[in-house]
């Protein structure tokens, strides 16, 4: 893994930090409330900030060069407004499509949202 410099990173709720001042993310399991997920040590502070992002997404933005994540998060809405269509076509229409197509709607729709998180 290959961490990008100079990049912010968003740790929630407006937080940023520059991507090579980070040194080390650890989740948080015990006292985890609300907008406690992860603890994101950072070089020159003597203790960790709060992020209320999972460590996971942190490091996927660590070393995610910006263009492709500016392609991901595009994706990511367009397979959010498929969804938002699909979930509104009526039974009878998906029932029709599934017959025409071949496609199972509620498939379809569960698989997207297992990817959209």
């Amino acid at each position: 893994m290959r961490i990008q410099t100079a990049q912010l990173v968003s740790l929630g709720y407006g937080t940023y930090v520059r991507s090579d001042d980070v040194v080390a993310i650890e989740p948080i399991t015990d006292g985890r409330g609300p907008g406690r997920r992860s603890l994101v040590w950072m070089r020159g502070l003597p203790e960790p900030l709060v992020a209320s992002r999972s460590e996971g997404a942190i490091v996927d933005d660590l070393v995610t060069p910006v263009d492709e994540a500016a392609r991901m998060r595009a994706q990511r809405l367009a397979l959010e407004r498929l969804v938002s269509v699909l979930d509104a076509i009526s039974p009878g229409v998906r029932r029709v499509l599934s017959e025409e197509t071949d496609t199972d709607i509620e498939e379809l729709l569960a698989e997207s949202n297992r990817v959209i998180g």
